[in-house]
Parts: structure tokens; sequence; C-alpha cells
């Protein structure tokens, strides 16, 4: 069967997540550099249809003129994609702080989704975009912080992330978490879902799944207490865990990452600790992409979701600069819209 939605974006953050000129990292990929990989993919005939985007240096300057916004569009356009999904830059050392962090923290937050929101609407008005979300997280890398008082650092959350949502809902925008192991508070299927149902504006606010920080949910990697696996499990275990944990927050869900997980936690640079992505075609890769991706696309229609986009971060530039890497991408994003699109 072969379906025409949701649209098959790749993300663009690769290039700069976990990139830099520290000890040990690799530079950053320019924008148009990845662009022109990404457009080079060919499978059959089908190629990436838009990008998902990071709103910060080296790609973008998050301060931007409007007229130095539309540039970058007409550049995004003229390699033949548009526009879905945008990262704000939530965090300590970009525009943004901590969420649960004071009041001056509080409010770097949400500056940073006040100029998410801004490039957004110019996006949209150049018309490269008409569909897609802003992302953030809790901003707050690594959990020892929150479990000094994981009860008020919650509550602190919800609270940064109900002005947050409100911001979008004035700009016409809708927020989405990201499920990730290293983010405080939303570190657990079980903690993300207690800041959801906390800030219960889902239509302004809701969840972000990616494939491979989502199967290290399962796992209980940063809370033990709400492990839905032990290592050595069956498929049948495991599959049984993995529908509890899509069917608590599927509902959410209104952004989807296509990736694999190889079972390891480890990034790069300031972003170490976390959910390892690999290789869609990597050996060693813990999931059946295209069947998981299923659990969480059943019904993604009703829940606004009109593309999906591969999230490949802290692949070598080696790996990300060659042909083969991006085709076998494509292809299983391929194979997940033809089983689970429409």
């Amino acid at each position: 069967m072969s379906n025409s939605a949701p649209k098959l974006h790749n993300a663009m953050w690769p290039g700069l997540v976990g990139k830099g000129d520290g000890e040990g990292q690799e530079p950053p990929i320019s924008l148009e550099h990845m662009l022109d990989l990404t457009a080079a993919a060919d499978v059959n005939g089908q190629k990436f249809e838009g990008i998902d985007y990071f709103l910060f240096h080296p790609h973008t300057d998050p301060n931007a003129s409007d007229d130095e916004i539309k540039r970058i569009a007409d550049l995004i356009a003229s390699k033949g994609f548009v526009v879905g999904s945008l990262v704000a830059p939530v965090w300590p050392g970009t525009v943004g702080d901590s969420s649960m962090g004071d009041d001056a923290q509080q409010q770097k937050f949400l500056d940073a989704v006040k100029v998410a929101c801004r490039i957004a609407k110019v996006f949209n008005n150049h018309g490269i975009r008409k569909y897609g979300v802003i992302r953030i997280d809790s901003a707050e890398f690594g959990i020892a912080k929150w479990r000094e008082n994981p009860q008020a650092n919650t509550a602190r959350i919800i609270d940064t992330f109900k002005k947050a949502a409100q911001i979008a809902k004035d700009n016409g925008e809708r927020l989405a978490a990201e499920g990730e192991i290293c983010w405080a508070g939303m570190h657990s299927w079980k903690d993300m879902l207690d800041v959801l149902e906390g800030v219960g504006m889902p239509e302004s606010l809701g969840f972000q799944a990616d494939l491979a920080h989502t199967y290290l949910y399962t796992l209980g990697y940063n809370a033990p207490e709400h492990a839905l696996l032990k290592e050595g499990y069956s498929e049948a275990e495991f599959y049984a865990a993995y529908e509890k944990m899509t069917d608590a927050l599927r509902p959410w869900t209104i952004d989807f990452h296509v990736a694999q997980n190889d079972g390891t936690v480890h990034g790069a640079g300031s972003h170490d600790k976390t959910g390892k992505h690999c290789q869609a075609d990597d050996p060693n890769g813990k999931l059946d992409i295209v069947k998981c991706a299923g659990y969480w696309l059943k019904d993604a229609p009703s829940r606004g979701i009109k593309h999906i986009c591969w999230d490949g971060c802290m692949f070598p530039n080696a790996v990300l600069e060659t042909p083969k890497t991006w085709n076998t991408i494509l292809d299983t994003m391929i194979k997940v819209r033809n089983s689970h699109g429409w």
C-alpha cells in the first residue's frame, strides 16, 4: 500500500547537536549542507518532503530580523522543502534557561518560546510552513537537582509549561514536550505523563514521541520505579510493556520522530548521558521501527499529525555525509508511512 501522508521530513539538528569546538567534538554541519544531503536522498523516486528545524546558531540567529528569516525560508524552499516542527532554544546557554529555575530563569524559558513563535509566524506568513509544532523540554539537563524535591520541581515545570502553552496558544501554535530520559521531570513515561496532565492544556501542549528515547522509558533507565521491563525481556514482554506506555502517552502525542536505539546511553559534548540514536539498519538496533511506529501513529490524523521526522542526533559527521545513510533512512520512513499512513 502506498500512502501520501504523513509527509516525510528530515531533521536539521543532527548537524548541530553534540557538535562544536570543544575537545573531541566534530564541527557543526552548515544548514545548506544538511539541506543538500537531505535533498540528494532518493528511493525509487520518493524524496524527503520537508525538514524540521532548530532555531539556534549556527543555522539560525534567534534574534535575526524578519528579513533574515525570510532569506532562510527562501533557501529551504530552493531545495524543494517545506518547514514543519521547530525546536525552541529553551536551554541555558541559548536564549532560555531551566523551566524549574527561579523567576528569572523561568522568564528566559518563556522568552525562548516567544522567539520560536515569532520565527514560526515569519515562516507561516512566507508560506513555507503550514503544519508542525514547536518543541520544548524542561531545559534541566540531568535529574540530580530534580530529585532533591521531585514534587516541588515538577510543580515548577508544570507552572512554566502552562505559561509557555498560553504564549503558544496566543500565537496560534502548539508546543510538544520531548520525552527523553535526560530531561528532569520528563525522564520517565510516568513523570512525563504527570507533567502533561498537570498542565492540562492538550490543545496547546502535547507530547513529542521519539522511538529511540521512548524505548528507554520502558527500561526505566533514570527511573527504575517506573520500569516496565527488565533486561533479558522476551519479545512478548516487550510489546506488552510498549503497549502500556504508548496507550498512556499516545493521546497526548502531536509530533513523532522515527529513530532507532541500540540500547546504550551515551551522547556527545554537553548532550551526554542521553538516549543513543543509531542508524536505521544498525544490526544492534533494539526496535522493529515499522511495527513500533504503528503504536504511536494509531489515529494520528485526529491529533493533528501531518508529518513524521527522522532524528539521528549525534551521528558522526562521516555518517551524516554518506549518501547511503539518508537513502536507508528514507526507505525506512517510506515503510512506516506505507504501513501506518493515510
